[in-house]
């Protein structure tokens, strides 16, 4: 594969957790909008509008940065039904806003039952704002700064299920005096490796493959929920789409 191919696929970004506490509490904290705009530091507020025949969500969100506000748009679509106790969750989303560093993206959360807890999990990608200096910025700052940030509301998501410290409490400042502090480096930043089954002839060739296939995997192994959301989103023209 060519090596400009490679990066553009590699660019997903992927966050993993351990929450020691049940999946429906877990589900309850994510799936909530106003929950959810409580402990992850993408969103200031998120604000359901039209909820379309197949049970995808529309919702319009806020992220308030001081100075600024971004508004934008997305969709989600949660489905409980998944495989071994699991469940999924698909998200698309968008901005017209010309000083958000984000475009529109889509994404995807699994909830995997995992011994006494859950494995809380997202992959997702995104257009970068700013037209040709976010292209430029995106590799350097933008796209390490937000999966810090996914991560680090991530753990504090963790401190929520499994202590009942509301993420009010828990601010990236308070750390340094001697409050509860969430931590980005307590999430995995790339999904595990399948171990082969048995060694086989040109197992070193194919193991150096799916190292080097590691990253697309993140969004080529998103849930059949993304697809179904897509075809939602594309079922659900927006009335300046059909002018």
């Amino acid at each position: 594969m060519p090596r400009g191919s490679q990066a553009a696929r590699d660019r997903a970004l992927y966050v993993e957790i351990h929450i020691h506490a049940p999946i429906e509490r877990v589900w309850q904290l994510t799936q909530d909008p106003e929950l959810h705009s409580r402990w992850d530091g993408r969103f200031s507020a998120i604000r359901p509008t039209t909820l379309r025949a197949d049970g995808a969500q529309e919702f319009r969100y806020e992220l308030a940065l001081g100075v600024h506000t971004i508004h934008g748009t997305g969709v989600s679509l949660g489905d409980k039904r998944a495989a071994a106790g699991a469940r999924t969750s698909a998200l698309s989303f968008t901005t017209a806003d010309p000083l958000s560093p984000l475009g529109a993206g889509r994404g995807y959360w699994r909830y995997v039952p995992d011994g006494d807890g859950v494995r809380f999990i997202t992959g997702y990608d995104y257009t970068p704002g700013w037209g040709w200096l976010g292209r430029i910025v995106d590799p350097l700052i933008t796209r390490k700064f937000v999966w810090w940030l996914t991560a680090w509301s991530f753990d504090r998501l963790r401190i929520w299920a499994e202590e009942g410290i509301e993420p009010e409490r828990v601010r990236w400042w308070r750390g340094w005096f001697g409050g509860v502090r969430a931590r980005a480096r307590n999430c995995r930043s790339r999904p595990p490796l399948a171990e082969p089954s048995a060694p086989s002839a040109g197992g070193r060739a194919m193991a150096a493959r799916g190292r080097a296939q590691q990253h697309s995997a993140i969004m080529d192994g998103a849930p059949e929920t993304l697809d179904r959301l897509t075809r939602s989103d594309a079922a659900a023209a927006k009335p300046e789409e059909r002018t």
